[in-house]
C-alpha cells in the first residue's frame, strides 16, 4: 500500500539536478544582438541606459534564460524589444493579437537582430504583468471564446488566476514564451506552481526568456541569468544574485535586519523632526 504524500511533498515540486533531456531541448533563438552601426544616437533613450550602451550580443540558453536588474536597468525594455522582433505587440498576447493602446515602446527593436536556429516555433505568447489587463480587454472586444484559456474570461478571475490560466490552458509547447515579470500576480505558492508549468514547457521543447525579480522562479535548475547593471549586462550564478542573496539574509536574519532598518528610519524621522 503506498503512503500518502506529506505535506512539504506535496507542497515543493521536485527537479532533476542536471539539465532536462537535451532531445527535449530546442533553441529557436540562438542570440540576440544589437547592431550598433545602426544606432543614430547613443545619448538618445533607450540607447542611453548602460546595460542597453554596452551591448553587442547576448546568446540565449535553449531552455530558460532570465533578465535581473534594478527597475530601470534595462531588462523589460529589452525583452520588450525582443517581443515586438520577434512579431508580437508591444502589450502582449500571442502573434495573433496585435493592437494598440498606447504607443510607448521604445526603437530598440529596430536595432536588433535575432539569430535563429534551425526550425520554427509552432507556438508563441508574450505575457507581461504591466499589460496584461489590456490583453483581456482586447480578447473580450474581440469576442474571444476563452476556450484556449480555460474556458473562462480572463476579466472573470483575480489577476493571479488570469496569469496561471494563459500558463496552463493557452502555451501548448513547441514554442517561445517571453515572460515579463509574471511574478506581480502571484503569491509564493503559485510562483512555485510556475516553476513546474515552465519545467513542463522546457520539456515540450519550449524556450522561455524572463525578466523577473523573483528568487523563486530564479531557481530554476541550469537556466542563464543575465544581471542588468550600470557596467552593462554580465552572466551570473543564482547564489550570486542579490535577489538570492538579500532575500536568504532576511530570512535567517529578519529580526535584526528590521532593527536595523528601522532604526535607521527613526533616525531619519527624528533628525527632520528637530530641524522643524
Amino acid at each position: 500500500m503506498k503512503q500518502a504524500k506529506t505535506a512539504k511533498q506535496q507542497k515543493f515540486p521536485s527537479f532533476p539536478k542536471a539539465t532536462p533531456p537535451k532531445r527535449a531541448l530546442r533553441r529557436y533563438f540562438e542570440a540576440v544582438k544589437l547592431m550598433r552601426d545602426e544606432v543614430m544616437n547613443f545619448e538618445a533613450y533607450p540607447f542611453s541606459i548602460p546595460s542597453i550602451r554596452h551591448l553587442h550580443r547576448l546568446e540565449f540558453h535553449p531552455a530558460v534564460t532570465f533578465f535581473i536588474g534594478e527597475n530601470g536597468s534595462g531588462k523589460s525594455t529589452l525583452l520588450e524589444a525582443i517581443a515586438v522582433k520577434a512579431g508580437f505587440s508591444a502589450e502582449g498576447g500571442d502573434k495573433q493579437l496585435q493592437f494598440g493602446t498606447h504607443d510607448t515602446h521604445s526603437p530598440l527593436h529596430d536595432c536588433l537582430r535575432l539569430e535563429r536556429s534551425f526550425g520554427a516555433p509552432t507556438d508563441g505568447f508574450f505575457l507581461r504583468a504591466e499589460s496584461f489587463y489590456n490583453v483581456a480587454s482586447q480578447l473580450e472586444k474581440l469576442g474571444s471564446t476563452f476556450h484556449a484559456y480555460g474556458g473562462k474570461s480572463l476579466h472573470q478571475q483575480s489577476h493571479g488566476e488570469s496569469f496561471l490560466a494563459v500558463m496552463k490552458e493557452r502555451l501548448q509547447g513547441g514554442g517561445v514564451y517571453l515572460f515579463d515579470e509574471p511574478e506581480a500576480a502571484l503569491s509564493p505558492q503559485r510562483q512555485l506552481s510556475v516553476l513546474t508549468l515552465m519545467h513542463r514547457l522546457v520539456h515540450h521543447q519550449s524556450q522561455l526568456i524572463i525578466a523577473t525579480h523573483s528568487p523563486i522562479l530564479l531557481a530554476y535548475p541550469q537556466a542563464r541569468i543575465y544581471q542588468f547593471a550600470e557596467s552593462g549586462i554580465t552572466e551570473v550564478k543564482y547564489t550570486e544574485t542579490e535577489h538570492y542573496q538579500i532575500t536568504k539574509d532576511f530570512l535567517n536574519r529578519h529580526e535584526r535586519m528590521l532593527e536595523i532598518l528601522m532604526s535607521a528610519e527613526e533616525e531619519d524621522l527624528e533628525s527632520k523632526q528637530w530641524r522643524l
